[in-house]
């Protein structure tokens, strides 16, 4: 029977909290209510009471709702809810969260949810559902569910939402899955390896993932816009990967110039800071993501660009650009504790950036890589390809040399069966 932790705050949802605890204990299921109101104890049944909420955040309850600081208030008990939720979920005794709220409410839960594992079903009934969930997200796997009205009282629309919120979380938490059983592929007893993609690399990573795929990996393929790049160093740091194939290194250039696509200032940094082996290309580097052609700053106006589609317009890396990510791609490898090995392809990092193509710049290429080997640690292996990032052989180059540095960490690694000759 599977247990689903309520969280939220009860002095002003208690009654919504409530619907949705009878019809989870109608599923068969065991529930835990975690009460993380401010303004006093609900008549509600609660498991873990606001007192102890706020004490786990090292506050007091009845002086935060004296001192009348919402924000404060807000920002202890977050911070003891996902104490809380750690807590029960180390005791085993999680198998599943669900949360409904507002604003304020979704945020507090989605703090507790963004330190639980990969795969324990979290769910989030919200207002803000409809809108960008970014914030509340992050680049974990919780699910929302948009209210259509608020969470204000069970009326006829309200208890739909809330009834298929209770299933959905029910039905979750009773999938059984993880363990040694694969479902007779293999994939659980294989080590995961990460790649990154772009739709201008696809080609590298498709042959890289196969030649990965024979030497006995599972390969999780990120799409390198700028979620991408930070759901998987997010993975890194839950410890999932054995190693990152970091073919597209494209959100970089986004976070330097200002595309839409950046992964925040600390990518590249996470496989180097866990001592992960890593393999690193120049993939994409020669392109700034924006959207529609009509939304792209005036500060740029003149730049070369190309409409990757109706949505997407790409805008070429300048000389200097390009000279600055090579020194940022050296400082962020030199920091890293764990083998780096640096492939460069000298024909074009990406599908237009090829002879003839739309992105063609050897002048840009070229302070790239100059900027990248003059300040690159001189114990990391660069190797220098004269293809194109596309070239059939060099995405199965950098599979290779990566099952490489993977091997030579092991024991530490799972053992690998299959291995391609």
């Amino acid at each position: 029977m599977p247990t689903i932790i309520l969280l939220g705050t009860l002095d002003t949802k208690g009654a919504e909290y409530e619907f949705v605890r009878g019809r989870l204990l109608g599923l068969g299921c065991d529930v835990l209510v975690v009460d993380a109101g401010t303004m006093g104890q609900t008549r509600y049944a609660v498991d873990v009471s606001a007192d102890e909420v706020a004490a786990a955040g090292g506050a007091d309850r009845s002086a935060l709702a004296d001192a009348g600081d919402r924000g404060a208030a807000m920002a202890a008990m977050r911070e003891g809810a996902a104490l809380v939720v750690a807590r029960l979920h180390g005791e085993g005794r999680l198998d599943g969260i669900l949360a409904l709220g507002g604003s304020g409410g979704t945020s507090l839960a989605a703090a507790a949810m963004q330190r639980l594992p990969v795969g324990v079903p979290k769910l989030i009934v919200s207002t803000m559902a409809s809108g960008d969930v970014r914030p509340y997200v992050g680049e974990t796997d919780i699910a929302m569910l948009y209210s259509i009205v608020d969470v204000a009282g069970i009326n006829r629309v309200s208890e739909r939402i809330l009834a298929n919120a209770a299933a959905a979380i029910a039905g979750m938490a009773r999938v059984e899955f993880g363990g040694d059983d694969d479902g007779g592929h293999g994939a659980a007893r294989r080590p995961l390896v990460a790649a990154t993609m772009f739709g201008v690399t696809t080609p590298c990573v498709t042959a890289a993932r196969a030649e990965l795929e024979a030497r006995g990996y599972e390969v999780l393929v990120f799409h390198a816009t700028g979620s991408g790049g930070r759901a998987m160093e997010g993975l890194a740091r839950g410890g999932f990967l054995a190693g990152i194939l970091d073919v597209t290194t494209t959100e970089l250039a986004d976070e330097l110039v200002g595309g839409v696509l950046s992964a925040g200032p600390e990518r590249l940094e996470a496989a180097g800071a866990l001592g992960l082996p890593q393999v690193v290309s120049l993939g994409a580097l020669d392109m700034v993501n924006f959207g529609p052609r009509d939304t792209i700053p005036a500060a740029f106006a003149g730049r070369r660009f190309y409409e990757h589609n109706a949505t997407v317009t790409l805008m070429r890396t300048t000389v200097d650009e390009c000279r600055e990510l090579g020194r940022i791609i050296a400082r962020k490898l030199n920091a890293a504790r764990g083998p780096v090995s640096v492939f460069i392809p000298t024909e074009g990092i990406s599908m237009i950036d090829v002879a003839g193509g739309p992105f063609h710049d050897p002048a840009a290429d070229a302070a790239l890589v100059e900027a990248l080997r003059r300040d690159l640690r001189h114990d990391i292996e660069v190797v220098e390809m004269a293809v194109d990032i596309n070239d059939p052989s060099f995405g199965p180059a950098m599979a290779e040399r990566l099952d490489e540095l993977i091997r030579a960490g092991q024991p530490a690694v799972a053992p690998i069966s299959g291995v391609a000759g």
